[in-house]
């Protein structure tokens, strides 16, 4: 009797659906499981490989069935698109799944750990922390100035302002100072847990190897090493340091035909928070290379040759692909000499 070679299987909150074919191609197994049933249905499977689209439970499921002697790997799911027939349907898209993990041309997801994935969870919580904050800013500066009351731009105009609010309440009418007061309130508050965030992130930093190596690179922080370690945790995924910067979206769209080969603006795929961290650290190493005229030779001919925000990206490209080079190898950054 054939055995399941491999098997694809859709996730979903409750029902789960599975597509088991022998190695030879034929369908074994095509059936709805409970998810009570999905670690019963893999306990009884000789070890095979499974294919799992890349979602928000995929990492989950991905350890648990990895922890029962089977191959996993996980697939964006906009890879696994081109494989799916006619019609959209659980049963259809566990076909494309088990039919597009055994393709040798495609890419693979990294199954994270319990620690990657927690903290990982610190940073996305901080950042809708500080969404948050600006929000309030934005809407306690613009309601002050309803009063005629100006805040200057940055942290020390919001304090000025909060201290002036709660010094001097007389100067706004009482409904308007119990609406600010709790805008206020609420403002410090997220501070202080943004702060409480940020210190877990960097008692992660320094108990981690990769993050440490990486926070040595210029533009690289704790909380930017933290996010790249816990996001791409195995550097063999890419061939180069250009598959991983294209990975994160920082190189160019390419839009050509017919021998007329087109390039737009970055493509912005992958993962825009991580994206976003690289843009805005080498936004500092630029600020910081023309305060001080330093910086080396390939950043000055950089702002000489392009916009500041085009540079900011190129330059962030470069360091994505250094942060490759000390993942794959172990090794620690080195400073160009003059």
């Amino acid at each position: 009797m054939q055995e399941v070679a491999v098997v694809g299987l859709d996730l979903a909150k409750n029902v789960f659906q599975v597509h088991g074919v022998a190695s030879d191609g034929a369908v074994l197994v095509r059936r709805q499981l409970r998810r009570t049933q999905v670690l019963d249905f893999f306990r009884a499977l000789s070890p095979c490989l499974v294919g799992i689209e890349a979602c928000a439970s995929a990492h989950h499921w991905g350890r648990e069935l990895i922890a029962l002697g089977h191959e996993v790997r996980l697939m964006p799911p906009a890879y696994v698109k081109a494989y799916l027939k006619r019609g959209k349907t659980d049963a259809a898209d566990a076909e494309a799944i088990a039919e597009a993990v055994t393709r040798p041309t495609m890419r693979f997801v990294a199954v994270k750990s319990r620690d990657q994935q927690a903290v990982l969870m610190l940073h996305k919580a901080r950042d809708l922390l500080v969404r948050q904050r600006t929000m309030l800013i934005n809407a306690l500066r613009g309601h002050l100035g309803e009063f005629g009351i100006i805040a200057a731009q940055g942290a020390a105009g919001v304090e000025a302002a909060k201290r002036a609010l709660r010094e001097d309440p007389g100067q706004l009418p009482e409904l308007a100072q119990l609406a600010l007061m709790g805008l206020a309130d609420q403002l410090d508050r997220l501070t202080a847990e943004i702060a409480n965030l940020e210190r877990r992130i960097l008692t992660w930093h320094r108990q981690d190897a990769v993050s440490q190596r990486l926070a040595s690179i210029p533009g690289i922080g704790p909380i930017t090493a933290s996010a790249m370690a816990a996001s791409a945790p195995d550097p063999a995924l890419f061939r180069s340091g250009r598959q991983f910067a294209a990975w994160l979206g920082l190189t160019p769209r390419a839009h050509s035909s017919g021998g007329k080969e087109r390039q737009a603006g970055i493509s912005k795929m992958g993962d825009s928070y991580l994206r976003r961290l690289l843009v805005v650290g080498a936004t500092a190493v630029l600020r910081q290379s023309r305060q001080k005229a330093s910086g080396g030779t390939w950043i000055q001919g950089l702002l000489d040759r392009k916009k500041p925000k085009v540079a900011a990206v190129a330059l962030a490209n470069k360091t994505a692909r250094i942060a490759w080079v000390l993942m794959s190898r172990g090794e620690s950054y080195r400073p160009a000499t003059a």
